[in-house]
């Protein structure tokens, strides 16, 4: 019963383990990120803050009502007093003790645009606030991308390190047979026991900058995932010249489309100052119970009122055409910025363009490299066990084949980066 139960608990542990190492392709570790990374909770929360702005501002146009009660106890009072006869009558005016219990309501008739000018205004933030979420998650996706094609490199790095490793160990397996019927040296076998030590080292290292890219992906989407790719297969094309990629950058980018809602949000900005100080049509009433009316002061009656207010500022120190000016400027700055961050992305989309014709032309010399290098490597071990070749041919054949792997490799992961690049500079999405 015992090992049952035991059998039991190790397949659950394992169960959960696999549930929390996950293997999933790019576009599923990015969506991963969105969901779990803690910025993108803030972000949403930044879009429901902002929609309910607009709530907010639509509600300054509607009628505005209230009940109010009071008490107020007044001494002295007025009185007049009438002669009549050989006497005299006193009159109050008011009552000592007032009460007054009402209904108001009021609403603008007209505003001269101030409460379309606030509404504008939080609808520009709330645009701002979603293309904030999707500048960030651009960003994320590029890192997200960057570490995960790092992944596929050192995963691919310590492949060739194994078959270099496992070269080694078959000519280590031979030099020492040499060495045993005098056809080599002791050093020879040493010699290639250092070599072997030297590639797993490398390896060793390898492995621990793989192991801290995993980490890095554990941060960035809340589960330990495996990336299953090997390949550096890009899931887009970029078919773009320089022109035609900054137009897409411009039309498509969340960091330009930030810059066009700060633009309208300062033009929004402006219309709002530009209502200030302007005049304002109110109509109020009301109606309710108070005391206070001739011939009995102190009886409680119904009233109600109407009526309609002009508001005309005439004077405020001038701070209307101080604000519309403050605008104007704050307007001004904002689209020379857009033009700034123009030149920076055309400057980065040259230079990943540059990249991936480098990388592109490399690719195809360095391809070719390995070949030779392998057919050398081939020939090398041939002579050698033939006791035609030396030791030291076969080495430098075997780091001749391994520079020109990692090469290749390199040029591979650099011209992926590269397209990568050219992807979230453009605003693509590839997730």
């Amino acid at each position: 019963m015992k090992k049952l139960f035991l059998i039991i608990s190790l397949i659950s542990l394992s169960l959960a383990l696999h549930a929390q190492e996950n293997t999933g392709d790019l576009k599923t570790l990015i969506n991963q990120s969105f969901s779990y990374f803690p910025q993108f909770k803030e972000l949403g929360q930044a879009i429901d803050v902002e929609q309910q702005r607009i709530t907010l501002a639509k509600s300054a146009g509607l009628p505005s009502v209230q009940a109010t009660g009071s008490y107020r106890y007044t001494s002295p009072v007025s009185q007049i007093s009438i002669p009549a006869g050989g006497n005299v009558l006193d009159f109050s005016i008011m009552p000592k003790n007032n009460y007054n219990t009402s209904l108001d309501g009021s609403y603008m008739l007209w505003d001269f645009g101030v409460v379309k000018a606030g509404v504008d205004r939080a609808k520009a933030g709330l645009e701002y606030a979603k293309d904030n979420l999707e500048f960030n998650r651009n960003q994320v996706a590029f890192q997200v991308g960057n570490i995960y094609y790092q992944i596929t490199y050192l995963k691919n790095a310590i492949s060739i390190q194994d078959s270099v490793i496992n070269f080694l160990e078959v000519n280590k397996k031979d030099t020492e047979i040499k060495f045993k019927n005098g056809d080599a040296l002791k050093y020879d076998v040493l010699s290639i026991q250092s070599s072997i030590d030297q590639e797993g080292n490398r390896k060793i290292e390898l492995q621990n900058n793989l192991n801290k890219q995993y980490a890095l992906m554990e941060y960035a989407t809340g589960t330990s995932i495996k990336a299953n790719s090997s390949d550096f297969v890009f899931p887009a094309a970029n078919n773009y010249d320089l022109n035609e990629a900054l137009a897409e950058a411009q039309n498509n980018h969340p960091e330009f489309r930030l810059i066009k809602d700060r633009i309208q949000q300062a033009e929004a900005e402006l219309k709002v100052s530009q209502t200030n100080g302007k005049p304002s049509l109110i109509m109020s009433g009301g109606t309710g119970y108070k005391n206070g009316f001739t011939p009995d002061l102190d009886k409680f009656r119904y009233n109600y009122s109407a009526g309609v207010t002009l508001n005309i500022p005439i004077y405020q120190g001038g701070r209307a055409r101080k604000q519309v000016r403050l605008s104007q400027s704050q307007l001004l700055q904002t689209k020379y910025s857009e033009e700034s961050l123009s030149n920076t992305y055309r400057k980065d989309i040259q230079q990943a363009m540059i990249d991936i014709t480098s990388n592109t032309s490399s690719l195809i010399n360095s391809a070719r490299q390995v070949t030779e290098a392998k057919e050398a490597q081939k020939l090398a071990h041939s002579r050698y066990r033939n006791g035609i070749g030396t030791n030291l041919e076969l080495t430098n054949a075997s780091t001749n084949v391994q520079k020109a792997e990692l090469t290749n490799l390199q040029y591979k992961y650099q011209l992926c980066v590269a397209q990568l690049t050219i992807a979230k500079l453009t605003g693509f999405k590839y997730w």
